[in-house]
Parts: structure tokens; sequence; C-alpha cells
């Protein structure tokens, strides 16, 4: 059997993004002759519709949140904090079910961001929530940009 890599639902090419689009990876059938790929939308498993008003951290990153700082809003000036926090945790609990030790996150998502994330506009290095909570408990993250260099291994 093939080992399972979650995978974040745009990049599978599900329609789950903010404007509800997706980013569905150019190397998806290559991917998927190595790994059992397990989508997640840990915004909508969060509780937070498709489309939906973007959102963006305010201070810190998904380590704050997780530690229970309500540091993200929405364009609507709606704090989203804790729909961020449950998604987080809804996949951290698929992983543990299914016995997932990696996977590959959207870059730049206040969710999946493994290596940048937005500080209000500005691009900026941090860790979206979910990316955070996996890499706190074990998992081999990485994003869509580091995967194109290199294999998942």
């Amino acid at each position: 059997m093939k080992e399972m890599l979650l995978i974040s639902g745009c990049l599978f090419g599900l329609n789950c993004r903010y404007k509800g689009d997706n980013k569905k990876l150019k190397q998806l059938k290559k991917l998927q002759k190595k790994y059992l790929l397990i989508p997640v939308c840990p915004e909508q498993l969060g509780g937070l519709s498709t489309p939906r008003p973007p959102s963006y951290f305010i201070e810190g990153d998904g380590k704050d949140t997780i530690a229970g700082e309500n540091n993200l809003i929405n364009e609507q000036g709606e704090n989203v904090s804790k729909h961020f926090r449950k998604g987080a945790y809804e996949v951290l609990k698929v992983c543990k079910q299914l016995n997932i030790t990696k996977a590959l996150l959207k870059e730049r998502s206040p969710s999946c961001g493994v290596n940048k994330i937005f500080l209000g506009e500005k691009l900026t290095a941090g860790r979206g929530v979910t990316s955070f909570l996996l890499l706190a408990n074990g998992l081999t993250v990485l994003s869509e940009k580091q995967y194109t260099r290199m294999e998942i291994t």
C-alpha cells in the first residue's frame, strides 16, 4: 500500500480557496504514483465558508494562534482565529487517525503557509496555523514550492 500524504485541498484541485478557486499542482499525477493523497482544507474544517473574505495575521503567526492569541482577522475586520485553530486541530486529528507523517501545504496561506504568511498586506516569514501545529506534532511539512525543487522523501 502507498504511503499517505496530507495535501492542501486547493493543491489537490478542490475549489476551496478563499476566492472559491484552486491551485492544482501540475505534478499531481506524479505525486499520486508515489502517495495516497489525503486532501484537506483547514479553513473549511474550521467552519469557514467558500468563498470567504481573505484573512491575514495582525501580529505573530500560527504559533501564536495555537497558543491562544486572537491574531487573525478577515478583510471585513472579523476575528477568525478560533476557526483557524479549530481547523488545524481537525487536520491533526485526521493525521493521527490515519497515521499520516507527511504533509504538502499551500505556501502563503494563513492556515497552510510553511515559510511565508501575510502580516497585514506584507508577505513575511512565518508559519500558518495548521502548518505550525503539524510541525509541532512531528510531521514533515513542505510547501508546494519546496516540492517542485525536490521529491518528498
